[in-house]
């Protein structure tokens, strides 16, 4: 299993970025504890070098962890036929108690990146960086989130077994189904639907005005999160019905099957931007207190709230697509 080149890659991956990640982190903490903007030392100038290191490195950071989550669930959704009982990449995660825990912790790790990389982003653009402190304090939280990523995941890999009977995911995103994933499928689909639309226009409507006037990016930020957590539960609830045409068949994964043309990659990349680049807008909000960022922050709150609202608006046609171009009808 584990000669598996996917496998392969994504350890190798993990563990190199964990200890890019922890040599950041020994960085930054020193420059967390000698930092001083008013010297002129060669060791703070030193530091204000390394600053752009570690940008650099979690600029690349951010990017494997992107391929790294695109990659964890491709590999997943192809090593179903490894399974008995496993259809999709649901019962391929479900082998052991690893699979949904990788996934989630992934999921925020890259979150996370990308929350760090618009703080920075921000922090490097002033002449004083007035953010120092509070950013690598953001990636110490950042470099443990990496680490236990690579733990669970390689706990994942090494304890997969072939001969282990699974569960498919019409079993474990099923209605009758005990748990979270029950609890989402047994969401009525046009009451959810609602929901998300309702979240939806609030967010474009409070962006709207992050564009026009400058004002509520800490709303919108706000939204953006609570939209994204909505369309996540939409898909299971409602969106992924109408692309199946199937009344109970609930299953956020196999979007990412040939049958449906690989639908699930664009439709999650979007809802993902839409929340990264939302809730960065909202994350720097409280952050434009010093005089050298009061007026570079909202000047890059209006780019990534427009990056936000695009993001959503995409996500939103792609689900929308089939409940307009199909006659299915879920039962309401």
């Amino acid at each position: 299993m584990l000669l598996n080149p996917a496998i392969i890659a994504l350890i190798s991956g993990s563990l190199l970025v964990s200890i890019f990640a922890f040599y950041a982190l020994v960085t930054a903490l020193g420059i967390l504890r000698h930092w001083d903007i008013q010297s002129g030392s060669e060791r703070q100038l030193a530091l204000e070098r390394k600053t752009y290191l570690i940008s650099t490195i979690f600029s690349y950071l951010l990017g494997f962890e992107l391929f790294s989550l695109i990659l964890f669930i491709y590999n997943a959704q192809h090593m179903h036929d490894l399974f008995v009982g496993a259809m999709c990449a649901a019962g391929s995660l479900n082998v052991n108690n690893w699979g949904y825990i990788t996934l989630v912790f992934k999921i925020i790790t890259f979150v996370l990146c990308g929350v760090w990389l618009i703080v920075n982003h921000s922090d490097n653009r002033a002449h004083d960086y007035p953010l120092i402190r509070p950013k690598y304090k953001l990636l110490i939280l950042l470099t443990a989130m990496i680490g236990l990523e690579t733990i669970f995941q390689t706990c994942y890999f090494m304890g997969l077994e072939a001969d282990v009977m699974t569960s498919c995911c019409g079993t474990i995103f099923s209605e009758e189904t005990q748990g979270i994933t029950g609890d989402m499928a047994r969401l009525p689909p046009f009451r959810t639907m609602i929901v998300f639309y309702v979240a939806l226009i609030l967010t474009l409507r409070v962006g709207i005005d992050v564009l026009v006037t400058g004002r509520g990016p800490a709303v919108f930020g706000l939204l953006a999160g609570v939209t994204t957590v909505v369309s996540l539960v939409a898909v299971i609830s409602s969106i992924s019905l109408y692309y199946y045409e199937l009344p109970t068949h609930h299953c956020p994964f196999c979007l990412f099957q040939n049958d449906y043309h690989y639908i699930g990659y664009p439709l999650y990349i979007f809802l993902f931007l839409g929340g990264i680049t939302g809730m960065g807008t909202g994350a720097i909000e409280g952050l434009k207190g010093p005089a050298s960022l009061s007026r570079l922050i909202p000047a890059l709150q209006r780019r990534l709230c427009l990056f936000s609202m695009a993001g959503f608006l995409i996500f939103a046609l792609i689900a929308t697509y089939p409940m307009i171009f199909t006659d299915f009808v879920p039962d309401f």
